[in-house]
C-alpha cells in the first residue's frame, strides 16, 4: 500500500485509561494513522491533561461528557485543524446529547476546498426503552445536521453508530431484529442515509468490501464467547460525502490485539488530488 495514503482510523476506546493499558499507544505507533477518531473516552479533561493530549506524535481534540466516567469522543491528528468544533451546532435540542460528550469535528479547510474529519458516538438503545427513544431523537436531529453540513463542506464521519445495518453486518441477525442496534427503524434510518436521493452519504467500508459478512465485524459482547466465537456486529463506521468516499483505497479491521470490545477500523484515503 502506498505510503502516500491518508491512513484514518476509528475506534471505541471503552475506556482511555483501559484501552492504554492494553497496548493502545504502542500500536498506534506501528500502524501509523495520520488521523484516529476515538468514541467513548470515558474520562474528563483533568484525566487526560499530562496523559493523553497526545498519542504517537499526534495531538487530541475532545468532547468530554458532563457525567464522569462517561461517553466522550476525540480526534488524534497530526495534522493541525484551520477549527475546531465541539459539540453540535446551538440548536437547543441537541443540549441533552451535547452534554453526554458525543460530536467533535476538525475542519482541514485550504482556499481551494472546504473539508472535515469528526467523531461520533452516537447512543445506545440496548439498556431500555428511555435510551432507546433518545437515541430516536438524537438519529433525528443528527440527519439534518448532517444534510446540512453536506452542503457546505466535505466530511467523512467516523464513530460507533450503535446500528448494523444489514443482515451481513451482524452474526445472529434473526435473533435480532427486535433489539436495539438491528430495529427496523433504525436500519430504516441508515437506508435513508445512504440513499442516493435522499442522504446521499456512503458506506465507506461497503463501497471496498461489498460482500463481506463474518470478516467485516467490529464489535463482540464481553458476554459468554461472543469474540471467540466471532459472534459479532458492525457497528463502526466511516460516512463520508461522496466525493471523498471515492478516494477510499485500502480498509483494514485490526483484531491481532484487542484494546476494547470494538476493533479499531481503518480506511486509507488518496488525497493527493484533492
Amino acid at each position: 500500500m502506498s505510503k502516500n495514503l491518508f491512513k484514518l482510523t476509528s475506534l471505541n476506546l471503552n475506556g482511555i485509561r483501559s484501552a492504554s493499558s492494553k497496548g493502545l499507544a504502542a500500536w498506534i505507533e506501528k500502524s501509523q494513522p495520520h488521523c484516529i477518531c476515538v468514541q467513548e473516552v470515558k474520562a474528563q479533561y483533568d484525566d487526560v491533561k499530562d496523559k493523553f493530549e497526545e498519542i504517537a506524535g499526534m495531538k487530541g481534540y475532545f468532547h468530554f461528557a458532563e457525567k464522569k466516567g462517561y461517553s466522550g469522543v476525540g480526534v488524534y491528528t497530526k495534522e493541525t485543524p484551520t477549527e475546531v468544533i465541539v459539540g453540535i451546532g446551538n440548536n437547543p435540542a441537541f443540549d441533552e446529547f451535547n452534554a453526554e460528550g458525543r460530536y467533535v469535528e476538525l475542519r482541514f479547510d485550504t482556499p481551494s476546498r472546504k473539508f472535515s474529519i469528526i467523531s461520533c458516538y452516537y447512543p445506545s438503545g440496548s439498556s431500555g426503552e428511555e435510551r432507546q427513544q433518545a437515541k430516536f431523537r438524537f438519529l433525528a436531529l443528527i440527519y439534518p445536521h448532517l444534510m446540512q453540513l453536506k452542503t457546505k463542506r466535505e466530511f467523512i464521519l467516523c464513530g460507533d453508530i450503535n446500528i448494523a445495518h444489514q443482515e451481513a453486518d451482524l452474526k445472529n441477525y434473526k435473533g435480532n431484529k427486535k433489539n436495539s442496534g438491528f430495529l427496523p427503524e433504525e436500519r430504516a434510518w441508515m437506508t435513508q442515509l445512504l440513499h442516493e436521493e435522499n442522504g446521499g452519504l456512503k458506506d465507506v467500508y461497503r463501497l471496498l468490501q461489498p460482500d463481506t459478512t463474518e470478516t467485516c465485524y467490529t464489535w463482540w459482547s464481553n458476554r459468554g464467547q461472543a469474540y471467540a466465537n466471532n459472534v459479532g456486529w458492525r457497528l463502526d463506521y466511516h460516512l463520508a460525502t461522496p466525493k471523498v468516499a471515492l478516494l477510499a483505497k485500502h480498509e483494514e479491521i485490526y483484531k491481532a490485539e484487542r484494546f476494547s470490545d470494538h476493533a479499531p477500523m481503518t480506511i486509507s484515503y488518496d488525497f493527493s488530488g484533492f
